[in-house]
């Protein structure tokens, strides 16, 4: 489903045509919906991947990816630990709050980074500080461009085209302040669509079936 194809629809649907469903107001629809979809399931669409610079000497780390777009970092790792340049050698950082790794290294320590977690928006504090220069992998969600005017497809709009209509409609149904049986109908849709698109995306997408076997559904 294209962007001009789901504005159209959500007109449709609702009978209100572009003199109060104007572009902007749509837009705002659209966006809301993805937004809402982005945080209810994990899809792999929306996972990324980006090398930062540790430096010697230096706890906190500027990361490349932080902007408008990036959601939550999922895990980060140590790409280079021994001074090589094929980053065969990984380790994974834990996560902890800014207190634990404040109380774990007072003053400021040296040694390989074995714990990150966020100072603000736009950096990443280590513990220990480290030691050396190293390469720094950062796993994250990205908020992928959402439909509008300029982008007509999106992975959205392409793979889960029901759920996003539905989401809309909800929207748009609230900004009109009813029918309420109609709002009741697309919320109800959508959670059934969303359940559909989780099951796919986080579960199915995400195991083997010669290690984990063919999903089976029991008889009702």
């Amino acid at each position: 489903m294209t962007y001009a194809e789901l504005v159209t629809k959500i007109r449709d649907y609702t009978e209100v045509d572009s003199n109060v469903f104007t572009s902007t107001i749509v837009n705002g629809f659209i966006s809301d919906a993805e937004f809402r979809i982005l945080r209810d399931v994990d899809s792999d669409n929306n996972r990324r991947y980006a090398q930062a610079d540790i430096i010697a000497g230096q706890r906190y780390v500027n990361t490349p990816l932080i902007n408008d777009e990036t959601l939550v970092i999922r895990s980060a790792q140590i790409t280079n630990s021994t001074g090589g340049a094929d980053n065969s050698s990984r380790a994974f950082l834990e996560y902890r709050g800014t207190n634990f790794i404040s109380e774990f290294n007072p003053t400021g320590t040296q040694g390989l980074p074995k714990y990150y977690g966020y100072w603000d928006e736009n950096t990443i504090v280590l513990a220990p500080t480290p030691d050396q220069n190293y390469n720094m992998q950062i796993n994250y969600i990205l908020k992928p461009t959402g439909l509008s005017a300029t982008n007509s497809t999106s992975y959205l709009g392409t793979n889960f085209p029901n759920g996003l209509l539905y989401a809309c409609l909800v929207e748009a149904y609230g900004f009109l302040k009813g029918p309420q049986d109609q709002l009741t109908l697309y919320e109800n849709r959508y959670k059934q669509a969303v359940e559909a698109f989780s099951i796919e995306a986080m579960g199915r997408r995400r195991r083997d079936e010669y290690q984990a076997g063919v999903p089976r559904i029991g008889k009702q």
